[in-house]
């Protein structure tokens, strides 16, 4: 029998070890930042007491939600136990419109329970970049609300308790750009995984201003693989993946129960993260 319970924060931690031995490399500080989103929006499934499943079902704002991290174990699929997790995840976000990160095994039963495709997104990665040294860089953590207006602006909803904990994760380091007139022109952070390092989120106002923060990053992390999230239909972030010596490693379908939240998409030139989006 199958019992669906809410996580602990230490089922966090072996849900993304699950994450990890599945290839999607999560970020060291993972657990404690997702956690920060919606503590309660984390489900597992257990047969007799042993963890064999898990979804996140992660609040954002009043009107959105985000699933991710929809894995079972190798021995426990096929068994119905995910089916019970997915009832659970969407019954916590009832109400709002959802968003995932769908791979391609899995996008037809998301359509089956009425997401609907509207872009692609990829992981591009590289052992070094190939851009030089940036310049006009500052330190987030001056910048406190005008940030998390910002953040907001091109995420689509507020997401502060989320974005403190991403800010102040040890290893994280973030970056700002800000124009002649102290106004933010760009936000990036970069976050050390199981293997090198993720750059997300990358906003900017442009081309230029993402090629800035992302070299600036790019230097904190000088040695190991790098990888960016990018969306496929967005020319210049992906022109920029792959003027940094980036290629593109596999793609995931952002699917929507509803329209998508009113996200300043042309500033995205790097996703966050495929797990809260």
């Amino acid at each position: 029998m199958t019992t669906i319970r809410r996580m602990t924060r230490r089922d966090l931690d072996l849900a993304l070890d699950w994450a990890a031995a599945e290839g999607w490399n999560p970020g060291r500080e993972d657990a404690s930042c997702f956690f920060a989103a919606d503590p309660e929006g984390f489900f597992v499934a257990e047969v007799e007491g042993r963890p064999v499943a898990s979804i996140s079902a992660v609040r954002m704002g009043e009107r959105f939600g985000f699933i991710g991290l929809y894995i079972a174990i190798p021995e426990a699929r096929g068994q119905g136990h995910g089916m019970a997790l997915w009832r659970a995840g969407m019954a916590h976000l009832d109400g709002r419109c959802v968003g995932l990160d769908g791979v391609v095994a899995q996008q037809a039963n998301y359509r089956k329970s009425g997401f609907v495709f509207s872009w692609n997104n990829a992981r591009y990665e590289a052992e070094r970049p190939l851009l030089e040294a940036a310049h006009h860089r500052a330190d987030a953590a001056e910048f406190g609300d005008a940030l998390l207006a910002y953040d907001a602006l091109h995420a689509g909803e507020a997401r502060p308790e989320f974005l403190r904990a991403w800010l102040e994760a040890p290893g994280h380091v973030a970056r700002v750009i800000r124009g002649p007139d102290g106004a933010l022109r760009g936000f990036g952070v970069l976050r050390p995984c199981r293997e090198g390092a993720k750059i997300g989120p990358l906003f900017a106002e442009d081309a230029g201003h993402a090629r800035s923060l992302l070299t600036a990053l790019a230097a904190e992390h000088p040695d190991g693989k790098l990888v960016l999230d990018v969306a496929e239909d967005h020319a210049a972030a992906v022109a920029l993946a792959r003027e940094a010596g980036m290629e593109k490693v596999f793609e995931t379908a952002r699917m929507y129960t509803g329209a998508p939240p009113p996200m300043r998409r042309e500033g995205v030139f790097g996703i966050t993260s495929f797990e809260l989006g």
